[in-house]
């Protein structure tokens, strides 16, 4: 069971929101900090080093970044915006990842200006970057892998054999000789086939596929791989039934793993990497909004000043977010659809949920947000995109990003009339 307890009081909420209005991301620093180094604590033991390269996908603002840099955690990055974020936030270097598919040249180029390790997804790919980087490879490559119907996938990402990521097995060998033959030195080798994954004992599987498989390599091709990133993946307890993965228990099965495969093959020591940023930053942010209606007809609902465009994970999943109504828990509870305005019946929070009976004029507090919530916002319908706190403790907190405006979504209209 996970406790779904609000760290804050309303008294607070009403404090940031007659500051900022509704509805707003907020983010707790203090438990994402010690997330983070429980996170580190189960993998101190890996001999050649470990590192979470967090996935900036999931909260990209650089805010956040420098908090996760803070902690000793790198960048994983697929897009352009992704690097100069990280750059912005100090992260640079090797303690940078570039994971992509379908790249254009232009970002191989970033990545390799900063010097960060580039993640190839294609066997084409080693051609594609040679030309775009002018007839040169970086000392350093690694390929994602793909292993089809050997590693099943999960609901949110599908199944591997039915992905557009990563080579096959056979093309990992061949993509191998090829760096070997073209005179780079340095090898990784990285997988990502889960995402929001709850059971352990997925994790070591996957270590134990990627152990292996760095062993044949060697054995090969002659190639040693040195770094070995274990993708991400692990999920959060979104409802209260479920539990958190247990990261120390992760952490030794990996050793053991570890010690069995790459020791006696002569890999070790080896470094470890992983690429979560769910599992860091989700459980610790919260969509604040307000009762704005409450309508009766066939079905009941409770109607929010945040919508889809603010949170679209229930909308493009079913995905399951717990709501809270701070002034009403304890009091009666019945069973809405709880949504928002968007001109889509997609457009819901939760569908046929029990609630405490909220009252127009409430703070409602939709949990679990600060992994692909604000990230996936968007502006259908003409929504602008809320503000973004991090919160620092009582009514201490900081505006990371402050709320879009009308100037800000017409900024690349050149009509007239359109603007202040």
């Amino acid at each position: 069971m996970t406790d779904k307890r609000l760290p804050f009081t309303l008294s607070q909420l009403e404090t940031i929101a007659a500051q900022v209005g509704t509805p707003f991301h907020l983010y707790d620093e203090a438990a994402m900090r010690a997330n983070a180094q429980a996170f580190y604590r189960a993998f101190a033991w890996v001999p050649g080093g470990f590192k979470n390269f967090f996935a900036v996908k999931a909260l990209p603002n650089p805010y956040i970044l420098d908090l996760v840099r803070q902690v000793g955690m790198g960048g994983d990055c697929s897009s352009l915006a992704e690097l100069r974020l990280c750059e912005a936030a100090g992260i640079r270097g090797e303690n940078i990842i570039f994971t992509s598919n379908d790249t254009p040249a232009k970002e191989f180029q970033k990545a390799d200006e900063m010097g960060a390790l580039i993640n190839l997804d294609d066997l084409s790919h080693i051609e594609f970057l040679e030309t775009a980087l002018g007839g040169r490879l970086p000392e350093f490559v690694c390929f994602r892998y793909n292993p089809g119907p050997l590693k099943a996938g999960n609901a949110i990402i599908g199944k591997p054999e039915e992905a557009k990521y990563g080579f096959t097995r056979e093309q990992l060998f061949e993509g191998y000789r090829m760096l070997r033959d073209k005179g780079v030195k340095r090898f990784g080798l990285h997988t990502m086939v889960a995402s929001n994954e709850l059971n352990p004992e997925y994790f070591v599987e996957t270590a134990q596929m990627l152990f292996d498989l760095a062993v044949e390599v060697k054995q090969r091709v002659g190639v040693r791989i040195e770094f070995l990133n274990l993708g991400g993946g692990i999920g959060i307890p979104y409802r209260p039934e479920q539990t958190a993965v247990d990261l120390a228990y992760v952490g030794q099965a990996i050793q053991t793993a570890y010690e069995r495969t790459l020791v006696p093959a002569g890999l070790a020591p080896m470094r470890l990497a992983m690429e979560c940023g769910r599992m860091i930053a989700g459980p610790y942010g919260y969509l604040v909004s307000r009762v704005l209606h409450k309508k009766a007809i066939y079905k009941n609902y409770v109607g929010l000043d945040a919508c889809m465009a603010n949170l679209m994970r229930p909308g493009l999943y079913g995905s399951y977010h717990h709501i809270t109504v701070p002034a009403r828990e304890g009091g009666a509870r019945k069973v809405y659809d709880v949504t928002g305005s968007l001109c889509e019946n997609n457009d819901k929070f939760a569908v046929d949920r029990e609630i405490a009976d909220p009252q127009i004029g409430d703070l409602v507090v939709i949990h679990d947000t600060g992994a692909h919530g604000h990230a996936m916002g968007f502006n259908y319908n003409g929504k602008l995109r809320s503000a973004e706190i991090l919160w620092q403790g009582g009514t201490n907190y900081k505006l990371i990003r402050r709320a879009e405006t009308l100037d800000d979504l017409f900024a690349t209209l050149d009509f007239p009339g359109l603007r202040g």
